[in-house]
């Protein structure tokens, strides 16, 4: 069975100012068909109507409302555009049903929300029956917006099957492309790593290296403190306003940026100098609730563990998540033995076992990793009786009277 791994590549792109012009109407007209797929079938639930169809709505927001003075701009763009718009809404419906019956895995999933023209966040999608194409100069002509200029930080691997345009809260335009490609293993590798997340240090892997956390946030906090006091002086609705907003997303996003980078590096080196990566499944959004939550966020641990996964399935690697609730800070790594829950200020102790003295962080990776091959084993149908391990220290000797 061929298995194929389906991957996103994003690029810088420098629309002129009339592609932005068309661009912009593209964004507005997919939002319109969005918001008026969703009230149609909001007022129709609240009626007691039976939910409408995919082919219905789509008959309602898209063809019948091109005919009317209305909606008739709608054919000043790309048709794909907007029945993108309307899968991502019918996308978003499947979600919450499948979350309310309980078939859907993960948190709770919310009904659709109408779009705002204010929101961070505007992207269109073209699929391959829009014919976006790469043209020979390098750019990148898209449907009714024209030649967009693009800088290319890499060769696309394969054709792409669809591509986003999406601008962010700096104002800047993406072109994310979607493509489908093998499987490109890597050279066999020995080691085997076990990683432990945390705040002082970003990563300590069980081979005993620690990865700084670069904290990124709070090294420019000071300058987004500034931006944002200015922007809260600024009169709503003005031109300086405007300019001092996108100030403040700009420097949001060389953080981010500059997190995504550093994420990228540090799990391409991992995944290559290692067969198999184990790490913990952390409570993300729980400890994003608690008094760190400014520090847990600047980590983006999510971000990291995902982007561990995808690259361990491009390249032949394995990744598994141990779970969440096993004592990795609590039993030693030496012998087994449990020493029980200990505050987050102690970052070393002494086994009171066998008397192994431990780092903390250390001995939670040694752990991760030892779980994380028990499972592997586990699931490859080896037998899941223990080897014999060193006893622990109140459980040495014979007892008395013993055959």
């Amino acid at each position: 069975m061929v298995i194929i791994v389906r991957l996103r590549y994003n690029f810088r792109l420098y629309p002129t100012a009339g592609q932005r012009a068309a661009l912009a109407r593209a964004f507005g007209c997919a939002r319109v068909v969005f918001n008026d797929g969703l009230r149609i079938r909001q007022d129709a639930h609240a009626a007691g109507l039976p939910y409408i169809s995919d082919g219905e709505l789509s008959k309602r927001v898209i063809t019948e409302a091109k005919k009317t003075p209305e909606r008739s701009w709608l054919g000043e763009v790309s048709a794909v555009v907007l029945q993108q718009a309307l899968a991502d809404l019918n996308a978003a419906y499947r979600n919450f049903f499948a979350s309310v019956t309980g078939t859907r895995k993960g948190p709770k999933v919310a009904p659709p929300r109408f779009r705002s023209k204010k929101d961070n966040r505007q992207a269109i999608r073209f699929t391959r029956n829009a014919r976006f194409a790469i043209t020979d100069g390098g750019k990148l002509r898209l449907p009714k917006i024209g030649d967009v200029r693009v800088r290319w930080s890499r060769n696309l691997p394969a054709e792409p099957s669809s591509v986003t345009v999406v601008r962010d809260a700096a104002g800047r335009y993406f072109a994310s492309f979607v493509v489908e490609v093998a499987p490109e293993p890597l050279p066999e590798a020995d080691a085997e790593v076990g990683i432990d997340l945390g705040l002082a240090a970003f990563a300590v892997l069980s081979d005993g290296r620690k990865v700084d956390s670069p904290r990124f946030l709070r090294r420019a906090e000071r300058k987004l403190r500034k931006a944002q006091r200015a922007l809260s002086r600024k009169q709503q609705g003005s031109k300086n306003r405007e300019k001092a907003r996108l100030r403040l997303a700009r420097a949001h996003a060389r953080v981010a940026d500059a997190r995504r980078d550093f994420h990228h590096q540090t799990s391409t080196r991992i995944i290559r100098e290692n067969q198999a990566v184990y790490a913990e499944d952390l409570a993300v959004n729980g400890l994003a609730r608690t008094r760190l939550a400014k520090s847990v966020h600047d980590a983006g641990w999510a971000a990291f563990l995902a982007m561990l996964e995808y690259k361990a399935a491009r390249h032949g690697r394995h990744f598994a998540r141990i779970g969440r609730f096993r004592p990795t800070s609590q039993v030693c790594s030496a012998c087994g033995g449990k020493d029980g829950p200990k505050p987050l200020h102690v970052r070393a102790w002494t086994c009171s076992h066998c008397g192994t003295s431990h780092d903390r962080d250390l001995n939670a990776a040694k752990n991760i990793l030892a779980a994380g091959r028990a499972e592997r084993r586990n699931a490859c149908g080896a037998g899941v009786r223990p080897g014999p391990a060193l006893a622990a220290g109140g459980e040495a000797g014979t007892h008395r009277g013993a055959a």
